[in-house]
């Protein structure tokens, strides 16, 4: 994520009318706990020339989900995926891009549409650590208050260093009309939004494009936010509100 959204500044008056960038979670989990990936094996490391950029997740043997400012202005070449490993920087199995397709509607400015797909050279070998998470179906709602997961490497608060271990944080499904009143009316139907009115558990920095899981399937893929702060949470890209674009790109 960047940093908070400048959450009034106040909306127009700073920005000659126009709503302000929105914050990126560029990646870390926030009052979270160390897992295995036995327990998450669908949980990918985005990496640009073998360095954690993004989180991503397995959707087929070939093709995985992420978020579309991850891999904007990115060679194909530069990017792999690292399926299988707790550790963001060795074990389990490296695999190039050959192809990344981000959703054509996405727009920086808004984080409307923040989704993209990645085809792997060489397939996932599926087993214990690796494996697929089903996706929703085109529409699929999900209950608000359901308890959801949202998994990643990055450090443990904002705008603190790293760690290499695999973290995760449940966090509940709030209302977009909720998330629209916290955000300024910025959210809108590809949107999904967690997290607590306190604060203190959330997604951050480099999880962004990671998983947000709930009811054992893909629910929102960690797109930006305010990285744990109060009275703004989390918010994902809505996959089921994406799943026919997903289809027709990848026939997942």
């Amino acid at each position: 994520m960047l940093t908070a959204v400048v959450l009034l500044c106040l909306v127009a008056s700073c920005f000659g009318g126009r709503l302000p960038v929105r914050p990126r979670l560029d990646g870390r989990i926030v009052g979270g706990e160390t897992v295995n990936i036995s327990d998450y094996p669908y949980q990918l490391s985005l990496q640009y020339y073998g360095i954690h950029l993004c989180g991503a997740s397995i959707i087929s043997t070939t093709w995985a989900l992420t978020a579309a400012h991850c891999v904007n202005g990115y060679y194909v070449s530069s990017l792999s995926l690292r399926a299988g490993s707790s550790d963001v920087g060795s074990g389990g199995s490296l695999h190039q891009a050959d192809q990344v397709i981000a959703h054509p509607n996405f727009n920086y400015s808004t984080m409307d549409y923040d989704i993209a797909l990645i085809r792997v050279s060489s397939a996932f070998s599926l087993s214990s650590n690796v494996r697929i998470i089903p996706l929703p179906s085109e529409g699929e709602s999900v209950s608000t208050g359901t308890s959801a997961v949202v998994t990643g490497w990055g450090s443990t608060k904002e705008n603190g260093p790293s760690v290499s271990v695999l973290q995760m944080v449940a966090v509940p499904v709030i209302s977009n009309s909720q998330c629209n009143s916290d955000y300024i009316g910025v959210i809108t139907d590809r949107m999904l939004c967690a997290g607590y009115t306190n604060g203190g558990k959330d997604a951050c920095q480099r999880d962004s494009g990671g998983p947000l899981a709930a009811n054992g399937k893909l629910i929102g893929v960690v797109s930006w936010g305010s990285c744990a702060r109060s009275n703004v949470s989390g918010v994902y890209t809505r996959v089921a509100s994406l799943r026919d674009w997903i289809t027709s790109n990848s026939g997942v």
